[in-house]
């Protein structure tokens, strides 16, 4: 089995992880292995990595494109992530941790896992199929409003309010299965200014993160990463929209500075404060994907790696 995929900053991995020949790793969303690969290659023989997925079917993936003994996967979600390290007694030994979020190609390219509006297919969304309710599900059931509360809060979606009248109208004369039912209502609401952008992207990014609860898993995930990264180790998060980001932003943002404005009244100099160590985290920039890699691979063209160091 082979899977042909461009991960977003690939190339940047090693460089920005600044990744030792004997660390011990942590890929928090394995998908296709690209970023596990590129770990391993830059790793001795006693170096260790460990990756994380949700779905069964990376973790199939893995044995086929990685046989290393420095290597283990997890088939569970990295909002999980503690409860393993601390499993391997590996607490605060971390030396560097990616998040790549989102979907894989390797996902969205099958449709049977009903992520693509592109390609007809069951309306599933789970990154897990053995756990949880498929989207079909949650649309033909839920109510109008708690559809409008998903589509608007998770999609940001101006049309968002006639997207959940018509869903719920149109499951009244047939319930909803594959993707194309849902594309079809979408298409007769939406009115789209740019060319460039799907109708229904917007939409499907908000069942799909609200059928895998995916932005509560991630602010789980970040405070766990930051727990068992050593003292100097590297938190690397690739996004690939305005949530997630934000999300990831202000995470780095709250552990990474500090408002001396409230202890002004404290009987305190500012350098008695700041040996407080209030200053948990560097932030070390945002980047964004090179034209040259968003032309081998055009779905990371959205994407926004941030990258931050644990110093306390």
């Amino acid at each position: 089995m082979f899977v042909n995929h461009n991960s977003a900053f690939l190339n940047d991995i090693v460089k920005l992880l600044k990744v030792k020949p004997n660390g011990i790793y942590i890929d928090c969303t394995f998908g296709c292995g690209g970023h596990s690969i590129k770990i391993l290659n830059n790793l001795s023989p006693k170096g260790r990595l460990i990756a994380f997925d949700i779905d069964p079917q990376s973790v199939i993936l893995s044995k086929y494109i990685i046989n290393d003994k420095r290597f283990v996967i997890i088939n569970d979600n990295f909002s999980n992530l503690e409860f393993y390290i601390n499993k391997f007694s590996l607490f605060n030994k971390i030396n560097g941790i990616i998040f790549d979020l989102g979907i894989s190609s390797y996902q969205l390219d099958n449709p049977l896992r009903g992520f693509s509006f592109k390609k007809n297919g069951p309306l599933d969304m789970r990154m897990n199929q053995n756990i949880g309710i498929k989207a079909s599900y949650w649309l033909n059931n839920a109510s109008k409003v708690n559809i409008y509360n998903v589509i608007k809060k998770f999609g940001e979606e101006f049309f968002a309010k006639k997207i959940a009248s018509q869903i719920v109208f149109e499951r009244k004369k047939n319930k909803f299965r594959n993707t194309m039912d849902l594309c079809n209502i979408i298409n007769k609401v939406v009115y789209c200014k740019k060319f460039y952008k799907n109708k229904s992207t917007r939409t499907f990014q908000a069942i799909r993160i609200f059928i895998n609860n995916e932005l509560n898993n991630l602010k789980k995930g970040l405070n766990s990463a930051y727990n068992i990264l050593s003292k100097g180790g590297r938190l690397l998060v690739i996004s690939f929209n305005s949530l997630e980001d934000r999300i990831v932003k202000n995470f780095i943002n709250y552990k990474s500075n500090y408002n001396y404005s409230l202890l002004e009244d404290l009987p305190l100099t500012l350098n008695q404060i700041k040996k407080f160590n209030f200053i948990k985290m560097l932030n070390l920039g945002k980047f964004k994907p090179l034209y040259k890699d968003i032309l081998l691979n055009n779905r990371i063209r959205s994407s926004i790696l941030r990258l931050s160091k644990k110093i306390v």
